[in-house]
């Protein structure tokens, strides 16, 4: 489908959707899991299928972490899943990789939701969302913004009148396991080979992205041009 903005080369984007009818798409501790390691797996050239390999991993989902890939479709330099939408921050290598990255994962994912669940149709609204991001202070704006997201769980209203109480926010953040806040908090954790820290924007990779740091950034930068 055309877009006003057509991805390019070289580039970085926000890369957002959500349910049909604002419908909720992950239901429980195992949609999200499923979300995360499809993350990982569909990001590749080859075709890939994930019965076969729950049924020769005896449905250990953690395994597919350590599984090779073929040439990556895109870098993954964050995610964020909600209960009724998403968000990724994605880097175009070659073109047509965003492209064919979401329509690979989206088309697993809601295969998995309508099998599970018995439903058939469109999970997600057409087409995914897109926000170029075009400079430093909206990079980090959105970097921050992801990963403050799941707050609105807990504090309704945060983004437009703060956070209130920031102890009780930091660890429900630090135990929220599914996006790639824990990632850049340094936690060993196996999920870490989704993001690509290589491509990270030089002016973050030595900052301290800790919740008092990310807070700040979503304070003081802008999600617009």
């Amino acid at each position: 489908m055309y877009r006003k903005t057509p991805f390019a080369e070289g580039e970085y984007y926000h890369i957002y959707s959500r349910g049909v009818e604002k419908r909720k798409i992950f239901l429980n501790t195992k949609d999200y899991n499923r979300f995360v390691a499809l993350l990982y797996i569909m990001n590749q050239d080859a075709p890939f299928r994930m019965d076969n390999f729950l049924r020769d991993n005896k449905n250990d989902l953690k395994n597919i972490f350590k599984e090779k890939r073929e040439k990556t479709l895109v870098s993954i330099l964050g995610y964020c899943p909600m209960p009724n939408h998403f968000h990724l921050i994605l880097y175009e290598h070659t073109e047509g990789g965003i492209t064919k990255f979401m329509g690979k994962f989206l088309t697993a994912y809601s295969m998995y939701f309508n099998t599970k669940y018995e439903r058939s149709g469109p999970l997600f609204t057409h087409p995914f969302r897109s926000q170029h991001i075009e400079n430093e202070s909206q990079y980090m704006w959105i970097f921050s913004y992801l990963h403050l997201n799941p707050l609105s769980i807990i504090e309704k209203g945060w983004k437009e009148n703060g956070i209130k109480n920031k102890k009780e926010a930091e660890e429900f953040l630090e135990k929220y396991q599914f996006s790639s806040y824990l990632d850049f908090l340094g936690k060993d954790r196996i999920e870490s080979a989704i993001i690509d820290f290589s491509l990270i924007p030089e002016y973050m990779k030595n900052m301290d992205l800790d919740f008092k740091t990310q807070e700040k950034i979503f304070n003081e930068n802008s999600p617009i041009e």
